[in-house]
């Protein structure tokens, strides 16, 4: 059996808190949780063969785990052996740092796919870092060392029951607050102290009977808190990631669960409102939710589609969600979906397939897409968004640079991931800092995206 040590790091806590860059990558989906850096001073067209390799490490174990990038560390999860664990590496030159077990590596069965490891980016907080097993244990550990200061797990402190291919959220950090995403009908979420993983407050779900699909709002508002989170059944959690948000001068936070997208008050945790449609039938639901001006868009696959909500307050102080739009043309698999002057870009397609599209933000029409097989040039995949340009990376392994546009696809450049495993890439891309970041499972490439 393979037993891993934490290896102390030699450079100190304080350093790392002096150095911190505001174009670093510290979470999953990025600063903000909507894929999108602020960086500027990047590359707009690539060369013919991509952007230069900077440099290529080896060793993280398996998973689909994003990386995330804070003051001059890179950390990320893997399974090495029977271990699950959570590394450090330095962002120079990709050199572990160090490494620390979180416990015995889980066992995802059933389904073969990703089953080789986490798929969680870890959250940095200034000396911390939290991160969510497959299992749904949640780890708080040092970022000087890796030494792990508390842990709690979904499952046997909160009652919540794993989805089909395991637990695969990254934990959002609002605050003094650590938010994740048990399931449970008594705790659907769960905010944690961020210092201690004392429980703060859980999510109590409405349990009622169905409602149609598609009904929509919340206590007070259209369909009266009625939905699908009766008594019994399969887990509520997903596989998305909770976001924060401001609406009206009250915090919320957003989360795609198995069942719908729910808004949920961040002072107590009290349920506000759902959205059902943009959940498909199956569960398999794992694009992070995205918020714009008092709007909330949601996607899923499996014949499912995204929707918009509109939020308003109603007559009681409660909140409403109602539809705005509902469209079948973003059938959004994991790959996420991004925002970018007014239009909505993302990959539209499940296991089957898929193809990048383009719809306008406030109407759902279609402004672009490549279905036609005569002039498709990219199949689906993951995005993110820096300086201007989108970064999409295929399942297959091609990573493209995409102009945003409303009126067109406008490729800017593209190459082949060297070194290709026979899996899926489904960890997303990430820039920071002039660098652009691939991980295909037990490697990590980094390449100089940054203009001369």
């Amino acid at each position: 059996m393979l037993r891993i040590k934490t290896v102390i790091s030699l450079v100190p806590a304080g350093f790392l808190l002096s150095t911190a860059s505001a174009n670093d990558w510290p979470q999953w989906q990025g600063p903000e949780r909507n894929a999108i850096s602020k960086e500027t001073g990047l590359l707009k067209e690539w060369p013919k063969d991509g952007p230069p390799l900077a440099w290529k490490t080896t060793g993280l174990g398996g998973g689909d785990s994003a990386p995330s990038i804070a003051a001059g560390r890179i950390y990320g999860m893997g399974n090495r052996g029977e271990d699950e664990i959570v590394w450090a590496r330095s962002e120079k030159d990709g050199k572990e740092l160090w490494v620390s077990r979180l416990g015995p590596a889980f066992e995802q069965r059933g389904m073969p796919q990703s089953k080789e490891g986490p798929g969680c980016t870890p959250t940095v907080d200034g000396e911390r870092l939290y991160v969510i097993g497959m299992g749904g244990d949640i780890s708080c550990l040092q970022v000087s060392d890796g030494k792990i200061l508390w842990q709690k797990s979904m499952t046997r402190d909160f009652g919540g029951r794993g989805p089909t291919w395991s637990f695969r959220e990254s934990p959002l950090v609002d605050g003094d607050k650590v938010i994740c995403t048990p399931g449970a009908q008594d705790a659907m979420l769960v905010a944690l102290d961020k210092l201690t993983g004392n429980t703060i407050w859980k999510t109590v779900m409405p349990a009622s009977p169905a409602s149609p699909a598609g009904e929509t709002g919340g206590p007070g508002g259209p369909g009266g808190g009625r939905g699908r989170f009766g008594r019994g059944g399969g887990s509520g959690a997903a596989y998305a990631s909770v976001i924060a948000i401001d609406f009206e001068g009250q915090r919320q936070y957003v989360q795609l669960t198995a069942k719908g997208l729910i808004g949920i008050a961040a002072s107590d945790g009290k349920f506000l409102w759902r959205y059902d449609r943009p959940a498909n039938r199956m569960g398999i639901n794992c694009s992070t939710p995205l918020y714009h001006e008092g709007r909330v868009f949601a996607a899923s696959a499996y014949g499912a589609g995204g929707g918009l909500v509109k939020l308003s307050k109603d007559g009681d102080g409660g909140v409403k969600a109602e539809e705005v739009w509902f469209s079948r043309n973003m059938e959004n698999h994991h790959g996420g979906v991004v925002l970018v002057d007014g239009a909505l870009y993302g990959a539209n397609g499940g296991n089957a397939g898929g193809y990048p599209v383009c719809l306008d933000f406030q109407t759902g029409e279609v402004l672009w897409n490549e279905k036609d097989a005569d002039k498709r040039r990219l199949r689906k995949g993951s995005v993110a968004v820096a300086d201007g340009r989108i970064y999409y990376r295929t399942e297959e392994g091609a990573v493209v640079l995409i102009e945003p546009s409303r009126k067109e696809y406008l490729e800017r450049g593209r190459f082949e991931q060297p070194d290709r495993t026979r899996l899926p890439a489904w960890s997303h891309p990430v820039v920071a800092n002039g660098k652009l970041y691939l991980r295909d499972q037990d490697t990590l490439f980094c390449y100089n995206v940054k203009a001369r």
